[in-house]
């Protein structure tokens, strides 16, 4: 009877382990192939593009008759989730006005990230920014940024604005009207 116990246990241990090794193959596998391709979520194929911040920077520095509204962001940050509405009002209820918003996802599991996107169907532009370097990065955004989220810049040609706190609808309104003509 023990040599039968010892021999399922065993047995346990091992099937248990092949699975996880298993399971972090695919995590590193994903998570390589990530930093140069648009990722697919299996849920509703929902595509985001994962950028480090040398290929993100372009979006902080767009020269055109658009304002811009970046908005950093993750899942697991609350105010940000409860903001997303807003952002997406904005983006659509603006777009005569040439307002273009960017979601800047700061996620670190794109797994959720992407089942997040299909579930909530966000119809603006949205990134992941996948820079391990924040010390270095976030000055290149604001000076005034400590890092913590959720933050915007809203910016047009040569005028830019930094926020680092959530807004409501109207807030966000507001600070649009000073940028639009």
């Amino acid at each position: 009877m023990l040599q039968k116990t010892l021999f399922f246990a065993i047995c346990l241990v091992f099937f248990s382990c092949k699975n996880e090794t298993k399971t972090a193959k695919t995590v590193v596998n994903i998570e390589s192939t990530a930093k140069t391709e648009t990722v697919k979520s299996s849920a509703e194929a929902a595509e985001i593009p994962v950028l480090n911040f040398e290929e993100f920077e372009k979006y902080l520095n767009i020269e055109d008759d658009n304002i811009h509204v970046v908005n950093f962001w993750a899942t697991w940050c609350a105010p940000c989730v409860k903001e997303l509405p807003y952002f997406e009002a904005v983006n659509q209820e603006y777009k005569d006005k040439n307002v273009k918003v960017l979601l800047v996802s700061l996620d670190f599991n794109l797994k959720k990230l992407n089942s997040f996107l299909a579930k909530n169907n966000l119809q603006s532009e949205k990134v992941l920014l996948d820079d391990p370097d924040q010390n270095e990065w976030i000055p290149k955004v604001s000076n005034e940024w400590s890092g913590a989220i959720p933050a915007t810049v809203i910016y047009k040609k040569g005028k830019r604005k930094f926020y680092e706190r959530s807004f409501t609808k109207a807030e966000l309104e507001n600070e649009l009207k000073n940028f639009i003509n």
